[in-house]
């Protein structure tokens, strides 16, 4: 993974979003161009920054990386849920999990 990665992932969620990088920058509270400098390689978000797109993307540091899972939101939602269950129950969820894969 590299710096390729971060500005492409950022151009993508901000696609599927359906803002410009004019807006984001804006609703991100930088200069009009701070999006179309990450977006062109020119600079990458501190930290802090990243942290921020996120929460603008609303998603979690780790749903920004994870590019395997078409809805890494829902699943996320799902994980989110699944840590209230008891054991029994998460049992159950997975064999229930097993049980729709194998169709």
């Amino acid at each position: 993974m590299d710096t390729t990665f971060i500005r492409d992932r950022i151009t993508e969620l901000r696609l599927k979003k359906g803002v410009s990088e004019y807006k984001m920058s804006m609703d991100l509270g930088h200069s009009k161009s701070y999006v179309q400098s990450i977006s062109s390689g020119k600079s990458l978000p501190s930290l802090s920054e990243f942290l921020y797109i996120c929460e603008y993307f609303d998603i979690s540091p780790k749903a920004f990386f994870d590019t395997k899972t078409n809805d890494s939101q829902l699943m996320e939602k799902i994980e989110n849920e699944l840590r209230h269950l008891n054991m029994n129950d998460l049992n159950l969820v997975y064999e229930l999990a097993q049980r729709l894969n194998q169709k």
